[in-house]
């Protein structure tokens, strides 16, 4: 292992992933953009009548097929691990980030899901703690997954809470 994945490899700790729903509804959503994109291409190149614009579909098509990656590498990368006395979070390809939230700072958890992530079988955790910018979030988790997390945080804030 490099020198400088140490801080994002902590020791004994067990990731667990989230849902590939989650690159499906993001895949989704890309696709609906890259279609209109094309669309207004189509219609441009109809208007304009300049055959030449066609060759523009390329750049939604193009842009799709990276998106479709990307988003799988990302949801690869996402995970969380539930430790003793706190909660990680990571995520990131190029730009890595982990967030580490002491169970004893959670005020509130939410669980949120919209259309898609419900139609695609995923929610959405987020803990709230006293300071808004370390406020976290776990996307992609299969509902039941989200309502065990959801109760388990909350048990272990109030215990960390009821100890202060």
């Amino acid at each position: 292992m490099p020198l400088h994945d140490e801080p994002f490899v902590p020791d004994d700790v067990e990731w667990r992933s989230v849902s590939d729903g989650l690159a499906t509804g993001r895949r989704l959503i890309a696709g609906a953009v890259c279609l209109l994109v094309a669309a207004v291409v189509v219609l441009l190149a109809i208007w304009l009548d300049q055959a030449w614009i066609y060759g523009l579909l390329a750049v939604p098509a193009i842009g799709f097929v990276w998106a479709a990656w990307l988003f799988g590498r990302q949801v690869r990368a996402t995970g969380y691990a539930e430790r003793e006395d706190d909660l990680l979070v990571r995520r990131g390809v190029m730009f890595r980030s982990i967030v580490v939230v002491p169970y004893g700072r959670m005020q509130f958890v939410d669980v949120h899901a919209g259309p898609l992530a419900r139609l695609l079988g995923y929610s959405s955790v987020q803990l709230h703690t006293a300071s808004p910018g370390s406020d976290a979030y776990i996307d992609g988790l299969v509902p039941d997954e989200a309502s065990r997390l959801r109760d388990r945080l909350a048990q272990r804030g109030e215990a960390r809470l009821a100890g202060l």
